[in-house]
């Protein structure tokens, strides 16, 4: 048997395979530092040795929480293949590079969004933003999209995973992996 990651990333394999819709979505909770729950969806952008990578802007409130409280919890869910994985946490905010190298790798209309939208602001309208987006989409035709410097990647350690397999007999099949001392201790744990 694998290590949990490993696992993951096959089944993160499996679910694009098998044509799930947005099989690298993960439900990401974040705390603040009196413990008061967020949670949302986010995309894993990179699955690592050290962990899970996604991208952010670095003034939204996930982060604000995480520099906080960096204990997170994040869950994928597959229904059409019976499975979801949870993985519970250290949060911490990757090298530039890595923020740089997946900029780079976005869409270019996630990129030019990144400019135009503050992620989480209140707004009267989307208009204003829509003109802002179609005006940096006439200025930038050919032009490379500069990573912002208020954007990032973060990276998830993870100390607990759970990998949840379903059973027709409701007698679900439950690993959990634990780091201890570097090193992941299995153990099974009922339906």
């Amino acid at each position: 048997m694998g290590e949990p990651l490993e696992i993951l990333g096959r089944w993160l394999d499996e679910a694009a395979e098998a044509r799930v819709p947005a099989p690298r979505s993960m439900t990401l909770v974040t705390a603040t530092a009196d413990g008061r729950p967020s949670a949302r969806l986010v995309t894993l952008k990179r699955l690592e040795d050290g962990g899970l990578v996604f991208t952010t802007a670095l003034w939204t409130r996930k982060v604000e929480e995480l520099r906080g409280n960096p204990a997170v919890a994040a869950v994928f869910h597959w229904p059409a293949l019976g499975r979801q994985a949870r993985v519970e946490g250290r949060a911490e905010i990757a090298a530039r590079e890595l923020a740089e190298q997946l900029f780079a790798e976005r869409p270019r209309d996630h990129q030019l969004q990144a400019l135009v939208s503050h992620q989480g602001d209140e707004i009267e309208d989307l208009a204003p933003l829509r003109e802002r987006l179609a005006h940096l989409r006439d200025e930038t035709v050919d032009a490379p999209i500069a990573c912002p410097s208020d954007w990032g990647a973060v990276r998830i350690v993870p100390n607990r995973i759970e990998l949840w397999e379903e059973a027709p007999d409701r007698l679900h099949e439950r690993r959990l992996y634990e780091s201890v001392d570097g090193e992941w201790r299995l153990s099974r744990l009922a339906p």
